[in-house]
């Protein structure tokens, strides 16, 4: 998260602070919110820059306020104590355990929506930071699914699954292609990609094609959106199973070619280095499963040492 405002402190590190000074440590602040330790630091410290004072004094039995950090307190608890009294609450209900995800908003939309509740059970409450970036674990995210070719320094990542891709259209569009399927004829039509096209020139270039987009063809930020302008009719896509399984399954869209290729990039999820706190690794657990991966995989994913991925 990017904080832009030169007047408010960053809000999200407020409510680490105020534990952190009601309990005179950084590792009771972090048991008590559900988060690591390394997350509780890393955000007061956040907090300290953006002032330009220390906060606490780092003592070895654990912390204490500042002269500065005492006034701060006071405020922060004001602060706290309004947010808390609003009649908007935004907090999932205190039964659950919060698991917070950073996912594309192609895998939320396209994967994630239709197997949530089966996910979270009635023990774990998902909350979902819909970005593009590669997460960061110091801002409390436990969890993230990315798209790339790995492995990524600092975090541990297990590839979701792997994609065949083929070209897709909307049967209308697919009606006027008739049965041809070679490259040549696809590109008589506008062709749809997202900010990468690479997929594309390894589907062509067996046919002695290689792409360049041109003015008819559209390029989109996220994968749903060319999903969804597919069946509108705009283009043909690359089908990326399993984001593009439910619209074939359902008829909406079919394929224009028996021809696959494995894709470039893959998903991942991805995890810190640290161990992770018990909801995140039970949620996981559910979620490879839930994509396909077997025990022996689980396991090594989610153990506290460094895992093999």
């Amino acid at each position: 998260m990017v904080h832009s405002s030169t007047t408010l402190p960053p809000l999200d590190t407020l409510e680490a602070f105020a534990r952190a000074a009601r309990l005179g440590s950084f590792s009771a602040a972090a048991e008590e919110s559900g988060i690591t330790h390394g997350a509780v630091s890393r955000q007061v410290s956040r907090l300290e820059r953006w002032m330009g004072v220390r906060l606490f004094e780092r003592e070895a039995r654990g912390v204490s306020l500042t002269p500065e950090g005492m006034r701060f307190f006071a405020r922060a608890e004001e602060a706290l104590a309004l947010l808390g009294n609003s009649g908007e609450r935004w907090s999932p209900r205190r039964s659950k355990s919060v698991v917070r995800l950073s996912v594309t908003p192609s895998v939320a939309s396209l994967w994630l929506f239709q197997r949530l509740p089966k996910l979270e059970g009635l023990d774990v409450h998902l909350e979902l930071v819909l970005e593009h970036r590669l997460a960061d674990f110091g801002e409390g995210t436990d969890l993230a699914i990315r798209c790339g070719k790995g492995p990524w320094a600092g975090v541990r990542g297990l590839q979701l699954w792997r994609e065949k891709s083929f070209p897709i259209a909307s049967p209308a569009l697919a009606i006027r292609l008739g049965q041809r399927s070679d490259a040549q004829s696809l590109l008589e039509l506008p062709i749809l990609h997202d900010s990468n096209i690479e997929g594309w020139r390894r589907w062509l270039s067996p046919e002695g094609l290689d792409y360049v987009p041109r003015g008819q063809d559209r390029r989109f930020e996220d994968y749903n959106i060319v999903i969804d302008a597919c069946v509108q009719g705009l283009g043909i896509a690359l089908a990326r199973p399993p984001l593009s399984d439910a619209a074939l399954e359902a008829g909406r869209l079919v394929a224009v070619s028996d021809r696959t290729v494995d894709y470039h990039v893959a998903f991942h999820l991805i995890r810190p280095d640290e161990a992770l706190r018990a909801p995140a690794s039970e949620f996981a657990r559910r979620f490879l499963a839930e994509a396909g991966h077997d025990e022996a995989a689980i396991a090594a994913f989610v153990a506290p040492g460094r895992g093999k991925g």
